[in-house]
């Protein structure tokens, strides 16, 4: 007997609400098998199924699923089955799922195939207990079949994201490098003033030791400073336009 989703607060996201911005280059295209009537039209969608769950910067031959291309092309499969293929590939696996933590994981295929962010933590343990519990596979059947994924897409929409409030669209980060991964890079990486080589580097200080000596002011003289008389001559203008003495 599996264990239910946890329950979770949805937190106030901008995809959960209609948006009111105007349509740019940045505004995602969305790809449909309807919209698809010829063969460079679907190849077209195959490979923007590709860049949602593959990302723009992993798109290899070596990453190609033929076998669900050639089934989708002859309309054997959907476009949801043809999404979760590529979830379910060994190149996929590879190269998000083995390189990652179950939170990181589940981040990325939040993003990829429902088209938007975790709400919050909640929702990232959540599904982590879902992935423990029923393995890779099935956690990837959850999401396709759940009820967001087909009121947003459908059988034959390609997952996009839902709306794009501010950086890098979702297809763009690449899964390899998150925060937590490059904090363990830094920490293999030697650099001076680093709080992790303070105690080595507060050892290096070289300390001189300073020997007080007081000092008396009793016996110091000063010496005056005041003028005892006024200076003698009279001063000359040095303009050379001027007929009386300066004072």
């Amino acid at each position: 007997m599996s264990i239910p989703l946890l329950q979770y607060k949805p937190s106030s996201q901008n995809q959960r609400v209609e948006g009111y911005e105007v349509s740019s280059e940045e505004t995602p295209r969305i790809y449909r098998m309807e919209d698809s009537p010829n063969y460079s039209d679907i190849q077209q969608l195959i490979w923007a199924g590709y860049r949602q769950v593959f990302s723009e910067h992993e798109i290899l031959k070596f990453y190609r699923q033929e076998n669900l291309e050639s089934q989708l092309k002859n309309r054997a499969i959907t476009v949801r089955d043809f999404i979760r293929g590529l979830a379910k590939s060994e190149a996929f696996r590879r190269l998000v799922v083995e390189t990652n933590s179950n939170y990181r994981v589940i981040e990325i295929c939040l993003k990829r195939l429902l088209g938007r962010a975790p709400y919050n933590k909640d929702e990232e343990i959540a599904w982590s207990i879902k992935i423990a519990t029923l393995g890779w596979g099935n956690f990837v059947d959850a999401l396709i079949d759940s009820e967001e994924y087909l009121n947003n897409f459908g059988e034959n929409t390609i997952p996009y994201q839902r709306r794009r409030y501010k950086g890098r669209p979702f297809n763009l980060v690449t899964p390899r490098y998150a925060e937590y991964w490059r904090d363990a890079e830094d920490k293999n990486r030697h650099k001076w003033g680093d709080i992790n080589n303070f105690m080595d580097m507060a050892n290096s200080a070289s300390i001189r030791t300073v020997t007080h000596t007081p000092v008396s002011t009793a016996n110091i003289e000063i010496p005056d400073m005041t003028k005892q008389s006024e200076p003698q001559g009279i001063p000359v203008s040095i303009s050379t336009t001027a007929s009386f003495p300066l004072r």
